[in-house]
């Protein structure tokens, strides 16, 4: 496979939410609003790249059995990083995304992509997968928080982009219009695969 195809895979082709169906709880839980999406698809998608790096590198040196909870202390150390650094510099987003932080680490995205692609690949290739996966669940966020909160705010990251006229449908903004959304976008993914 070529590095470009390595890089654009997780975008449409093995996208984690729309086509794997990978960490849908954050999906669904921080989706209300863009801003949230935005910072809970960079937060991921770090601790992707640089888990992937790391494991990669040491794939080597870990006995088999012990190599998944030595994966989950490496993407451990990086949410750590990412939650310390978002507390210092972006309080609101980290305050708005709260526990689905820390939980980065049990992310099924994340681990899967470390088990099944890192521990078997080289460097630059762990790379390539770890943004191009990492940036195909922040598009699924967003597309998700962007339609999520124009229907139940009428806004776009804060720019009222519909008339005042508009009733917000305050279902969008709520878990059931998480699970409307995500599976609406879900089955227009799985009509277009089949054509």
């Amino acid at each position: 496979m070529s590095r470009m195809n390595e890089f654009t895979k997780g975008f449409i082709k093995e996208n984690p939410v729309f086509i794997m169906a990978l960490g849908l709880c954050p999906t669904l839980a921080v989706t209300s609003s863009v801003m949230n999406a935005i910072g809970m698809g960079l937060a991921a998608t770090f601790v992707l790249v640089f888990s992937n790096i790391f494991i990669s590198l040491i794939k080597g040196f870990i006995p088999d059995k012990i190599r998944i909870p030595a994966f989950i202390v490496v993407i451990a150390s990086f949410v750590t990083i990412v939650d310390m650094v978002m507390h210092a510099y972006s309080p609101e987003i980290h305050k708005s995304l709260g526990i689905f932080i820390p939980l980065i680490v049990v992310n099924c995205i994340i681990l899967g992509r470390a088990e099944a692609f890192a521990s078997k690949n080289n460097v630059m290739n762990s790379i390539l997968d770890g943004f191009g996966m990492g940036l195909g669940f922040t598009l699924a966020l967003v597309v998700i928080g962007g339609i999520r909160e124009v229907l139940g705010a009428g806004q776009f990251l804060g720019f009222n982009v519909l008339p005042s006229s508009y009733q917000p449908m305050l279902v969008a903004i709520l878990a059931p219009g998480a699970f409307i959304v995500m599976g609406l976008l879900m089955g227009m993914m799985n009509l277009k695969k089949k054509k």
